[in-house]
């Protein structure tokens, strides 16, 4: 595969889980590891359970570092964002699935990650995504995922496409060792419109996310790139045609529908 060179620091986040009204969350299959379970190291999904390890009933409730939806274990690893999309149930008064919370204390660490996996045979996929950005995160997700990858997992990363802006350097390369699959949220065809539902932090993010893409399926198996149907101002058929002709999948996603 051949590879583009690194990007220059030109510098000055979504796949996420919900779009819209954070009680669609009911519809998913979801196994919560909280963070209490820290301290014992899990060896087999068999000890996760369909029912949380921490009851909902519980006044106190630790946060989430390890959850699964459907066929996938998802890893909850900061709760950093370089945008403050309007649409995020984060923004809407929730940081919860479920009686659940995926608000993060700190920035948890690869040996607090680690433990947490389970058996790679039992999953589809292993997915680096909450309510942040994975890629704020970067030391933990490139040791947990290097992890996964020796134990044959497959890792996919849920992300912004703001990881280049915000580290001022080209982070694919990093990526490309263990990460198997990108979804990046696009969002919008313009800048406008991306800056009025995405709000980011950095300047120049809709040039950055736009060049992530462009640069991503020369170093990452399978990238998709989605956008929202719905949001105000954004043209669908023009995301598409951006995104295939940068060589990415584009997936096509509805405001207020679980993805």
């Amino acid at each position: 595969m051949v590879k583009r060179e690194a990007l220059p620091p030109f510098f000055d986040l979504t796949d996420s889980l919900f779009l819209g009204n954070p009680l669609n969350s009911s519809l998913l299959s979801i196994t919560i590891v909280p963070s209490m379970t820290l301290s014992k190291s899990i060896d087999s999904t068999a000890a996760l359970t369909n029912e949380a390890v921490n009851s909902p009933a519980s006044n106190e409730l630790s946060s989430t570092l390890v959850y699964d939806i459907r066929n996938s274990r998802y890893l909850n690893i900061t709760g950093r964002c370089t945008l403050r999309c309007q649409f995020c149930p984060k923004h809407n008064g929730s940081k919860q699935v479920h009686e659940y919370q995926l608000d993060l204390d700190h920035q948890p660490k690869a040996e607090e990650i680690i433990p947490l996996l389970g058996d790679v045979e039992h999953f589809d996929e292993y997915v680096f995504c909450g309510y942040g950005e994975p890629t704020l995160n970067l030391d933990t997700l490139l040791t947990v995922a290097k992890e996964i990858k020796q134990r044959g997992g497959y890792v996919r990363v849920n992300t912004d496409g703001l990881g280049n802006l915000f580290h001022r350097r080209n982070i694919l390369p990093e990526l490309a060792v263990s990460v198997d699959a990108l979804s990046i949220s696009l969002n919008a065809d313009n800048e406008q419109a991306y800056i009025q539902h995405c709000q980011p932090k950095l300047k120049n993010s809709y040039q950055a996310v736009s060049e992530f893409i462009r640069l991503a399926p020369d170093y990452i198996n399978s990238v998709q790139v989605s956008a929202i149907d719905g949001l105000e101002g954004v043209d669908i058929a023009a995301c598409r045609k951006f995104v295939e002709a940068s060589g990415a999948e584009f997936k096509h996603r509805v405001l207020g529908i679980v993805g």
